[in-house]
């Protein structure tokens, strides 16, 4: 006997017959149970009428009431413990139990990534393991960029992954942007200790220049660059590399900030001023492209102000992307780093003109942060919400089925969906293992985002139909499997434009714009983006920051509300304003 289950019992005829021994058994047996379930926190006695052969139709009814054709009475009683019945539906309830969105961001957070297994935490501090569910999200990510960088004539290299301290010092600002932040490699050999207890550091064996683990490849690249440019026909050079970088961060969050992640870096070189700034809008309009067509994500763009831009660039553009709880997540940066580099670098080349002058350059890169970007901006209490361009499994196919037979009859009739869909360019998983249950795999597959479920039973099979699940609003409906597959490609497109337009809306519902300082704190609490004057000092923005923790996200490129870009006075100071920043409390 297993507790946390349903126990159905036939009283044969209890109605029309007297045999009072027979129920009083059945009523003791009742008894029985319920004290051999002494623990139980719920206990639910009750009566059901059944009809003629519709009991069939019952979950709860017992094989032996749909044999029979007649009117009876079925005593059913439910046995409720909540530990038990999470162990005898352990998976499927387990998956389902995350903390609401209202109750806890930061947690709901932080168990969707490990329960949805993308990530967890790794051995080693503040970095983490990719799972093979969230590596093939990053994979769809990396892909798709991959072919956007070489559509704009970018290739791939690849540069070490060790850069001399050196290198760092050379450029001051950049340096001190990153000191704090670097892991550094000082020897180059272990060897056993006297007493047996391990392996130790050898002394004998440090190096004679520490090495960084690279927090970003600028310095190790421009000084690859010195022996590649030597004339203006040597320009543009337009690489591009899939890394991962260290940065010691002390407070890690999955996906969002860890000490170790991946990336992608672009670095360009160029013969004039004007050709990298361009560049660096291209990129960033790469970047934009990419967010809002396939992540679904709305993102601002802009440009960051002079406290906030990268270490070492003239002008840092950003795109920002508001999430769920009204917070800003920097989603893609691009730098305008003038010859800044060049000069550090000595990095010279001889113009049309015939004259030597230094290279100009850009950078730019984008992580595994749009992970978080892609929970935070879609998902719900649920669990995943991908949207279908980026879902590694954009349709699953579960039967349900009674027996060996009925599960071959579902397989032939699954197989021509199946090969159509593919054909189709969609990616589909027909899960027909039977290790788990269904509603298991319901709870799996919903908790993962899959965008679109597709169910056939028994009665399905003979009806010719499929029930449809749409992960983004958790509709049904059953249809035909007559054109079933050009209406799931239709549907995937409808789910990619809505799950976009539900996060747009909320985004823009949730803009202000505000006059006063005090109006300002007052907002900020609220979450979301807001828009106010900055007389653009560095003493007002950080005093800002201080006693309110937000920070300038850009200034916009876009117009989001009337008069943004029109001239006003600070909040704080009242000092002249050029234009309205877009100000939020950010990850």
């Amino acid at each position: 006997m297993q507790k946390g289950y349903v126990y159905p019992w036939i009283l044969d005829n209890v109605v029309e017959s007297q045999n009072k021994k027979e129920v009083s058994q059945n009523i003791s047996l009742i008894i029985v149970l319920i004290l051999y379930l002494f623990d139980i926190q719920y206990v639910i006695l009750g009566f059901m009428w059944l009809p003629k052969l519709r009991v069939a139709s019952s979950s709860l009814v017992c094989r032996s009431c749909r044999k029979m054709g007649k009117l009876q009475i079925c005593g059913f009683l439910i046995l409720y413990n909540p530990k038990n019945f999470k162990k005898q539906n352990k998976m499927a309830v387990e998956l389902k139990d995350l903390t609401k969105r209202s109750e806890n961001y930061s947690q709901w957070y932080n168990e969707l990534v490990v329960k949805a297994d993308l990530a967890e935490q790794s051995a080693v501090r503040g970095c983490m393991v990719i799972k093979p569910y969230g590596y093939a999200i990053w994979e769809k990510i990396q892909r798709q960029l991959d072919d956007m960088f070489k559509e704009t004539g970018h290739v791939n290299a690849y540069f070490p992954l060790l850069i001399p301290k050196s290198f760092l010092s050379r450029e001051a600002e950049h340096v001190e942007g990153f000191a704090k932040e670097c892991a550094v490699v000082t020897h180059h050999r272990l060897k056993n200790a006297p007493d047996g207890s391990g392996v130790i550091v050898d002394p004998e064996a440090k190096l004679e220049e520490e090495l960084i683990i690279r927090p970003t490849s600028e310095t190790i690249i421009w000084n690859t660059y010195k022996n590649w440019i030597n004339s203006y026909r040597d320009l543009p050079i337009l690489c591009n590399q899939w890394a991962n970088v260290m940065r010691w961060e002390m407070r890690t969050r999955l996906f969002l900030r860890t000490a170790e992640f991946l990336w992608q870096e672009g670095h360009t070189a160029h013969a004039t001023r004007e050709e990298a700034e361009e560049e660096a809008v291209r990129m960033l309009n790469v970047y934009a492209e990419f967010a809002e067509k396939y992540m679904a994500v709305p993102v601002v763009k802009g440009v960051k102000s002079a406290n906030e831009r990268f270490a070492g660039a003239l002008d840092t553009y950003t795109i920002e992307a508001m999430m769920q709880d009204g917070k800003a997540l920097q989603s893609g940066t691009s730098h305008f780093l003038g010859q800044n580099f060049a000069k550090a670098f000595d990095v010279q080349f001889v113009n049309k003109e015939n004259k030597m002058e230094y290279v100009w350059a850009t950078s730019w890169g984008v992580s595994t942060r749009l992970m978080g970007a892609l929970i935070m901006t879609h998902s719900d209490d649920n669990g995943l919400v991908l949207p279908p361009h980026l879902a590694p499994i954009q349709v699953v196919i579960v039967p349900i089925y009674k027996n060996a037979e009925m599960l071959q009859k579902i397989n032939e009739k699954v197989a021509g969906i199946v090969a159509k869909l593919k054909s189709m360019g969609i990616s589909v998983k027909y899960d027909n293992a039977d290790n788990k249950r269904p509603g298991f795999k319901f709870a799996d597959y919903e908790l993962k985002g899959v965008p679109v479920r597709l169910v056939m039973g028994g009665r399905d099979l003979e009806n010719n139909t499929m029930e449809v699940m749409r992960r983004d609003t958790l509709e049904k409906e059953t249809l035909s499997c007559d054109g079933i597959e050009e209406y799931v490609k239709n549907l995937l497109e409808e789910i990619q434009t809505n799950v976009y337009q539900k996060a747009l809306n909320y985004r823009n519902s949730h803009i202000t714009k505000v006059d006063s300082y005090d109006e300002f704190k007052e907002k900020i609490e609220e979450g979301g983006f807001i828009l106010a004057h900055w007389d653009g000092t560095v003493e007002t923005e950080e005093k800002i920051k201080e006693e309110t923790k937000a920070t300038i996200r850009c200034i916009p490129f876009e117009t989001f509300l009337d008069d943004d870009k029109e001239p006003g006075t600070c909040m704080v100071t009242g000092k002249p304003s050029a234009c309205r920043a877009l100000f939020a409390r950010s990850y």
